[in-house]
């Protein structure tokens, strides 16, 4: 049981760095409190070991998205209008808190927001902190909440490929589409004159 419950923390750790088109994690969680009948105490212990491995994913996803994408393939004009994001966020970290925290609890996908975040070379602390506690506390539910009415749930979704269906695969390509946005908006004019204005090119030539 210690084997199968850590080769499932490292399929969450997975699953979180791959950006898109991966089934919820709060499926695995479901799956384990229904299959395992752990007591209270250690799904409770195993919620915060899925936290650590999600937050972690979805860490170096961010970091992928600095190192990689914004270093190696946008160009400097591109990074500057980025770092107007950057230097707006910074002033309000109340929000940034807010809105990573939000995201951790609801459904929506957060591989392309950390995508998008990465971008922005800000401190991963900003995002990962807030992230894990959102994570934590939808994972507890998740965990220690799952019936079998959220079973048949997972079992129906799993048999039907409803994680692929058009509604989710519009859902992630819609999501990579505003990352795409959030790098073309000219952000100086949003900010100055309060227009949207695109740029001509963002990949390093």
């Amino acid at each position: 049981m210690i084997l199968v419950s850590i080769s499932i923390l490292l399929l969450i750790f997975i699953l979180n760095i791959v950006p898109a088109f991966m089934p919820p994690t709060w499926t695995l969680l479901s799956f384990v409190g229904l299959t395992f009948h752990f007591n209270n105490y250690a799904l409770a212990l195993f919620s915060i070991f899925a936290a650590v491995a999600a937050t972690s994913g979805r860490a170096i996803l961010a970091l992928f998205s600095d190192k990689i994408i914004r270093n190696k393939f946008l160009n400097n004009k591109t990074k500057e209008n980025i770092d107007l994001i950057k230097i707006y966020i910074e002033k309000r970290k109340i929000f940034l808190f807010s809105f990573f925290l939000f995201f951790a609890f609801s459904p929506f996908p957060s591989g392309q927001l950390f995508l998008a975040y990465g971008l922005t070379d800000l401190k991963l602390r900003f995002a990962v902190i807030p992230f894990f506690i959102g994570r934590l506390g939808s994972y507890l539910f998740w965990s220690l909440t799952a019936s079998e009415i959220s079973h048949k749930l997972v079992v129906s979704d799993l048999k039907s490929g409803a994680f692929f269906s058009l509604y989710f695969i519009l859902t992630q390509l819609t999501t990579f589409y505003l990352v795409y946005l959030f790098i073309k908006i000219d952000w100086k004019t949003v900010f100055k004159e309060h227009k949207i204005r695109f740029i001509k090119k963002i990949i390093e030539q």
